[in-house]
């Protein structure tokens, strides 16, 4: 596993190594000893698997507020998509600012999202299936996001017309944003 630092303190992507042959591959998407000497120690209670049928569907930006926030590790089982990570921690120097990354079928990368943090990711192609865990249990109660398209964190989504649920179409702006973490 080889770890890519990012601009943000303990967001990292994560490259699985693939031992591969005319049969197709091999690769170990999650091995806690062999994360847990790279330095990254959480430990996961759930995974979660998103099917999204069409490209151009936008899911997020979710977190949980304190005390159920979770840390995410996201990887792409098929298909790809443009996932976006947005710091929402105030004492930290990258509060406010965003990162985008391509995770996809082909390239097995995985993104490991902080608590902290607001996630979502928009689908580049249909019958994409996303597989993340997450160290803390869902929380209705602690649930919450930031609007998609918030001017202030002017987001360039690679789609106009996206496919949202009704409750991501009504999440609030950055500037409504009371501090969680």
């Amino acid at each position: 596993m080889k770890v890519v630092e990012t601009n943000f303190t303990d967001a990292k992507l994560l490259e699985p190594r693939l031992f591969g042959d005319e049969r197709g591959f091999f690769s170990e998407s999650y091995n806690k000893q062999v994360l847990e000497t790279l330095g990254i120690t959480y430990s996961f209670v759930q995974d979660n698997v998103s099917y999204s049928a069409k490209a151009g569907t936008i899911r997020g930006l979710h977190f949980q507020k304190k005390p159920k926030a979770q840390t995410k590790l996201i990887q792409v089982m098929q298909g790809a998509i443009y996932d976006v990570i947005v710091d929402l921690r105030k004492k930290s120097p990258t509060f406010k600012q965003w990162k985008g990354y391509i995770l996809s079928g082909d390239n097995h990368r995985q993104l490991l999202v902080p608590k902290g943090f607001a996630h979502g990711f928009c689908t580049l192609v249909p019958h994409t299936i996303v597989m993340y865990k997450v160290d803390e249990y869902y929380s209705a109660e602690h649930d919450s996001g930031l609007l998609w398209e918030d001017k202030d964190l002017a987001i360039p989504w690679p789609v106009t017309d996206p496919i949202l649920s009704d409750k991501d179409q009504i999440l609030p702006l950055l500037e409504e944003y009371e501090d969680s973490f």
